[in-house]
């Protein structure tokens, strides 16, 4: 299995002025926790991290200290996640039928995730990993008046990796291109496409670091991972 890695991000909600992948999390890159994941996977086989060029010292000095054993290859990002991907899609050797995507910054996310997601989209063209929401949520208007509140057991949260089959989803990236389609995330294109996406549950430890308080609630839950008190 393939995995692509976005890192092109800048960490402005996390207060800082470089890439917050780089930022320490218990003494060590962010994006260290993720390569870490990526290199247990007994599924994973390539690795491709998408980010800036000015960033790419940075992540090789990573990858060597971590004597990564699989094949990592730096791919340079676009201005948007999406333009990120379709670039990191290009990169792919003809080989790769399906591919696993994962936003750096969910650093905690385990091999075993990686590993179910793998045999998971053996089964199905499209897939993404996410979580039952447990708040109530409320839909408001711009005045930040309630117009709603949808069914709470119909509502996901969505997670990374997701996976896909490498043919339809450059399909669904030049579709895109070609409309001027505008997503968050690869799952978006596909349904703008009409094509299936499978939920598959996630994990609740499995969050993206975006603030100094995500910053120490990965810690925390890294900490008792490790066993560290």
């Amino acid at each position: 299995m393939h995995l692509l890695i976005t890192a092109a991000g800048l960490g402005k909600r996390m207060g800082s002025a470089r890439n917050k992948l780089l930022l320490s999390l218990l003494g060590k890159p962010l994006l260290t926790w993720t390569l870490l994941a990526a290199e247990s996977s007994e599924k994973i086989c390539w690795i491709g991290i998408i980010g800036k060029p000015y960033d790419f010292p940075s992540f090789q000095e990573i990858i060597t200290n971590l004597s990564v054993t699989k094949p990592v290859e730096l791919i340079q990002g676009g201005k948007t996640r999406q333009q990120s991907v379709y670039n990191g899609l290009q990169a792919l050797s003809i080989e790769a039928q399906k591919i696993l995507i994962h936003d750096g910054a969910r650093c905690l996310a385990t091999p075993k995730l990686f590993d179910r997601c793998a045999d998971e989209l053996l089964t199905c063209h499209g897939l993404i990993t996410a979580v039952p929401v447990k708040d109530t949520i409320k839909v408001v208007d711009k005045h930040k008046f309630i117009k709603n509140t949808p069914n709470r057991s119909q509502l996901w949260a969505a997670q990374t990796p997701q996976g896909f089959d490498v043919k339809l989803l450059k399909k669904c990236h030049e579709k895109g291109r070609i409309c001027n389609w505008e997503v968050t995330d690869d799952s978006a294109l596909f349904e703008k496409c009409q094509l299936p996406v499978k939920i598959m549950e996630g994990e609740e430890t499995n969050l993206k670091v975006t603030t100094p308080t995500d910053l120490k609630i990965a810690e925390y839950i890294l900490k008792n991972n490790l066993g560290i008190s």
